[in-house]
């Protein structure tokens, strides 16, 4: 009795599971590029809006983000979906209001990237402030300290001539009575009184300013601390006590010094405005962040990235149909060789006989356009393509299907002669 042949039972390969992985792998890629872009343009369209919001209406700069957001990933699905040599006038509307609308948003987008890249240096640059401020305080008294010791030495020198010649006779004011009499009278201890109290008032203002040095120490401990303080708004608070005590003893010192001007002391910043945010304005493009614009750039830029080859790249694998079409389509196809790359290469335009019998190549063209956008074939220049690595165990499979079948067929047709033959005999 014959066997019952199944010719048209497919033989799983290893080729086809390759290839069905790569596939399903590739679409799943394909698939997460879709939530990519939605969070891309989610992360793009709050930096917007937080921009946008400090200049505008809060409702109102919701409505626009959401316009420039939407305007981002419809103009970058759009250019992938047309050539421009076929409607410029759309292809290049397409592109200004991507340009515009992408414009718009690394624009506001900076502000919120800005803040955030300037935070640390911004507490920095407080700081440092701070220490400018206090340091040309303390420089001013330091300078109004030399000017008055140097006028308490000149006095003191000038006291101690004038004690010497009191003590022999010698001082320009003495009277006629002690002019030339050498020794301790009245007139020298008049002078020798001024003397003493110009001493101790020098001495005195030496000791108070080394106690004044110690507060000043303390302020400038104080301000160091602010940059790795754990609680900073005590730390803070600190820094102004010691410095309010610092003004205090500055005031008094030099209040009794008898001077009639004082070192002006700086007005520093409430804990509020030290810890202030950024606020957004055009002053931040003077002074303008390159890291920032970069960052705010480049979530753009991935957002219209991917948007286009979401729509530039075909979404899946090919289906049992589409492989039985191509399989045939491209055995249609004559010049074939190995290029550089050690990949398979073939001409995809009609051969001058192809062309003097008009032949239609529409089909096969058909696949080649199919290969190329689902990736299984690489454009080369206009005239020629190569297989793309994913498409050997494809091909590979079909031609083995052929093989098998053929193989079949022989056997079946042997099998029916031998019993044609038998039922002869």
């Amino acid at each position: 009795m014959m066997k019952k042949i199944d010719l048209d039972k497919k033989p799983a390969g290893v080729g086809y599971f390759i290839n069905s992985i790569q596939t399903l792998f590739v679409g799943i890629l394909r698939v997460w590029t879709i939530p990519i872009v939605l969070m891309l343009s989610l992360a793009s369209g709050f930096t917007t809006y937080y921009g946008l919001s400090h200049f505008i209406t809060p409702w109102i700069a919701l409505v626009i983000t959401v316009a420039i957001q939407s305007i981002v990933v419809i103009c970058s699905l759009e250019m992938a979906g047309m050539h421009w040599k076929a409607n410029r006038i759309r292809y290049f509307s397409v592109v200004c209001s991507l340009l515009i609308a992408l414009m718009a948003s690394v624009s506001f987008s900076y502000f919120k990237f800005y803040e955030i890249s300037q935070k640390d240096k911004l507490h920095t640059d407080r700081v440092n402030q701070l220490r400018i401020d206090i340091k040309a305080y303390i420089d001013s008294a330091l300078v109004l300290k030399a000017d008055i010791l140097k006028q308490q030495n000149t006095d003191i020198e000038k006291a101690s001539t004038e004690v010497s010649q009191a003590y022999f006779g010698t001082h320009p004011q003495a009277f006629d009575t002690y002019k030339n009499h050498v020794g301790e009278g009245p007139f020298w201890k008049h002078y020798n009184q001024i003397y003493l109290e110009k001493k101790a008032q020098k001495e005195k203002f030496e000791h108070d300013f080394a106690d004044l040095n110690q507060d000043i120490q303390k302020v400038q401990s104080s301000v160091n601390n602010l940059d790795n303080a754990k609680n900073l708004e005590d730390a803070y608070q600190q820094m102004l006590s010691n410095f309010d005590a610092l003004q205090l003893k500055m005031n008094l010192l030099f209040g009794n010094s008898g001077l009639s001007a004082v070192p002006q002391a700086p007005l520093l910043m409430t804990f509020n405005q030290f810890t202030a945010d950024v606020q957004p304005n055009i002053a931040m493009w003077s002074d303008f962040s390159l890291f920032a614009f970069v960052c705010a750039a480049m979530v753009d830029f991935f957002t219209v990235l991917l948007s286009y080859r979401l729509e530039f790249t075909a979404p899946g694998p090919l289906t049992v149909q589409e492989e039985e079409l191509i399989f045939e389509c491209l055995r249609q196809f004559t010049e074939f060789k190995i290029n550089k790359n050690d990949e398979l290469e073939m001409v995809i335009e009609k051969t001058d006989i192809e062309r003097a019998r008009r032949y239609c190549d529409w089909s096969r063209m058909f696949a080649v356009g199919l290969l190329l956008n689902r990736g299984f074939l690489r454009k080369i220049d206009d005239r020629t393509v190569e297989f793309a690595p994913n498409l050997y165990p494809l091909i590979a499979e079909k031609m083995s299907d052929k093989i098998h079948h053929a193989r079949q067929k022989a056997q079946a047709e042997s099998e029916i002669q031998h019993v044609e033959s038998g039922h002869t005999l």
